[in-house]
């Protein structure tokens, strides 16, 4: 499955984004998906997870819960992250990733990564 990452940029603290990730494969539905950010210096980290299908579990880090949202559109191939009150430590580079499993928070069960978009939190 071909992944591509949307909607990133530059915004003040206390503000929202959100990121779209298409997916080129007609079983989107079957895989879960996750969202991933690096930051400068930093390792990869997991964001938030959304499980196969009806995507009716999810998981989010600690650092953004409460924060973010993720959702998928099965219908569309589409994922989602609403990202509200954002913070300077929200800066990095936002990957979405797909595993053909239920729902996994183990970045290496994601084989698909899409390409990454940038988001910027100013102080």
């Amino acid at each position: 499955v071909q992944l591509q990452a949307s909607g990133g940029g530059l915004v003040q603290a206390g503000g929202s984004l959100r990121l779209s990730c298409s997916a080129s494969s007609r079983t989107f539905l079957t895989y879960a998906m996750a969202w991933f950010r690096q930051a400068q210096g930093k390792e990869r980290e997991v964001v938030a997870v959304i499980s196969w299908r009806s995507g009716d579990s999810t998981y989010y880090a600690d650092a953004v819960k409460g924060r973010f949202i993720i959702s998928r559109d099965n219908a569309e191939n589409m994922l989602y992250l609403r990202m509200n009150d954002l913070k300077p430590e929200d800066t990095a580079v936002y990957y979405c990733a797909a595993a053909r499993t239920f729902a996994s928070a183990t970045r290496q069960d994601y084989n698909y990564l899409g390409q990454g978009t940038q988001v910027t939190v100013s102080s």
